[in-house]
């Protein structure tokens, strides 16, 4: 499987996950959310991007449960719960958030 951005051929697996994390942008991130029927708006985007700086600093896509609890320590408790990140990404605040953000599958998501 792949997606094709600018006359360029991202491999993605099975699922839509980028192969290559090098590879991502945020026009790629826009493609996959189209793709999903989803418009990416600013709380979208607060999301991704601290996922891409979680995985900077500790190597691994965080489960839903740490994301949940690091997206409130970081943006406060009106984000930091299920109900608000299902309402951003419907098909699962971590696997389609960490999709977007060009991240592998967040570890014990099946």
């Amino acid at each position: 499987m792949a997606i094709e951005l600018n006359g360029q051929t991202i491999p993605t697996d099975e699922e839509g996950y980028i192969q290559d994390l090098s590879q991502w942008s945020p026009e790629l991130a826009e493609v996959m959310a189209q793709e999903d029927s989803q418009e990416l708006t600013e709380q979208h985007w607060e999301v991704i991007n601290f996922l891409r700086e979680y995985y900077d600093e500790y190597q691994i896509a965080p489960a839903v449960r740490v994301l949940t609890k690091q997206i409130g320590k970081r943006l406060g408790p009106e984000k930091g719960n299920s109900k608000y990140l299902y309402e951003l990404f419907p098909y699962g605040p971590a696997k389609q958030a960490c999709r977007y953000a060009g991240l592998p599958k967040p570890t014990g998501c099946v």
